[in-house]
């Protein structure tokens, strides 16, 4: 089986793509190593992906020649679609990388799996879809028709595509909201790596709502562990309980939350990574952020019915080792 994984440079994308090679499996990765944040961490992550079993193509999605391309080239599987412009704030800057990563690159992946038969797509959504939600834990089968960011809007874009495809062609999907990703090789935009950065150097972290947040941090592996047991348990058709009363959809396809069933307080998680860093935090109270959300909270009971998914890490070890991978790679 050769398994197809975009954003392969990327934080989720290199720990899988390092996970299926490690289990034998051949690997085609995709990425266009862009500068949302540092180029050269990507390097790195690709760098430690150097196996004869794994064939890396820089491209952009948007690129519809250029992937198809690889398509033609490769007798693929399973694609695991990982790439996409990632970040809510900085979808109130640039709203124009999201359409053409996660709508025009999306719709590529989707018209790539059409034409070449592709057995399963699985794809990354978002928690940020539940936007105004305020019922927790958040279900797949909430409604998720108010989201609060362009991030979240083309998140939500996607499953809509994605299951449009599967009901039009066939294609068997698996949608996955992922709660608040962390761990060793994480991105540096994300609040627990500039947290560490900040109280190593002795500067300010700001804290926004006033640190009244909770957040359903899942680690690294927890999630790979997730992705890995879903590649074969290939949707036939949607069940009833994705769907509004009323409705009768046929498509192969199926969304779960991928979470730690835990939402952990912000104040709690500074406190811990103050800890596991040996330093106190200087901290700078904010008001809340356009687009954020005060909480999040995964209902992942779908998944571990579907396929034994319990997450094992604890937030303390969690940032434990993320903590230690910092300190190596940066030397500090």
């Amino acid at each position: 089986m050769k398994i197809l994984v975009t954003g392969a440079a990327g934080f989720v994308g290199y720990h899988l793509t390092q996970r299926l090679l490690a289990e034998g499996i051949e690997v085609v990765g995709m990425d266009n190593v862009n500068d949302y944040y540092d180029v050269q961490l990507k390097k790195d992550r690709l760098s430690l992906l150097d196996n004869e079993k794994f064939t890396f193509y820089k491209l952009d999605l948007a690129n519809k020649e250029q992937v198809f391309e690889v398509f033609e080239k490769h007798s693929i599987h399973t694609v695991i679609n990982l790439a996409a412009q990632a970040g809510v704030r900085y979808s109130l800057e640039n709203p124009y990388a999201y359409i053409d990563s996660n709508i025009t690159g999306f719709v590529n992946i989707l018209e790539a799996c059409r034409h070449h038969e592709i057995k399963h797509l699985i794809y990354a959504s978002s928690s940020s879809v539940y936007g105004a939600n305020t019922k927790m834990p958040f279900s797949v089968e909430d409604k998720v028709d108010y989201p609060v960011s362009l991030y979240a809007a083309t998140k939500k874009s996607n499953e809509l595509m994605a299951h449009t495809y599967s009901h039009l062609y066939g294609i068997p999907v698996t949608g996955l909201r992922f709660f608040t990703v962390y761990g060793p090789w994480g991105r540096p935009d994300m609040a627990y790596f500039s947290f560490t950065k900040n109280i190593l150097e002795g500067k300010t972290i700001k804290v926004f709502n006033n640190g009244k947040m909770k957040r359903d941090f899942t680690y690294i592996d927890d999630i790979v562990e997730g992705i890995v047991r879903l590649t074969n348990h290939i949707p036939e058709t949607e069940t009833v309980s994705t769907l509004d009363e009323g409705y009768n959809s046929k498509a192969k396809y199926r969304v779960f939350n991928i979470g730690n069933n835990q939402p952990e307080n912000l104040m709690d998680f500074i406190h811990i990574l103050e800890n596991h860093l040996g330093k106190k935090a200087n901290i700078e109270f904010m008001p809340m952020q356009p687009g954020d959300v005060e909480a999040t909270y995964a209902d992942i009971k779908d998944l571990t019915d579907a396929v034994g998914f319990k997450p094992s890490t604890s937030l303390n070890d969690g940032l434990e080792k993320f903590v230690a991978w910092y300190k190596d790679y940066y030397k500090v």
